[in-house]
């Protein structure tokens, strides 16, 4: 029996990780929603054939708890302060990189 509880507790851990690696996938589509919304109808400067590299910028930048709140506006509405949210994401040193690096245009 005590043979058989660490590898309990491994197979525990590993169902554990998979559940927040689906948890995290799926926050992270729904807030691409939220984030592709914002910046087709308040980023004018962003061309439309570019809005998708544009939110996997944004959400490659983003925290955790951002990409939580980014989420949650794609289910209840896009606000004024998800919008700012979104702003001050594109304006992070590893957002501005990772858009230069996908060789896009930029006019922040």
């Amino acid at each position: 029996m005590i043979r058989i509880l660490p590898l309990v507790a491994l197979l525990a851990l590993a169902a554990c990780d998979e559940a927040s690696e689906a948890a995290d996938k799926a926050a992270r589509t729904t807030a691409k929603a939220a984030i592709d919304e914002i910046l087709v109808t308040k980023f004018p400067f962003v061309p439309k054939d570019q809005i998708t590299p544009y939110s996997d910028c944004v959400i490659d930048a983003a925290s955790s708890k951002e990409i939580f709140e980014l989420s949650k506006a794609a289910v209840v509405g896009v606000t004024e302060s998800t919008t700012i949210l979104v702003g001050n994401i594109l304006k992070r040193p590893e957002a501005i990189q990772c858009i230069a690096q996908a060789g896009l245009k930029t006019a922040l």
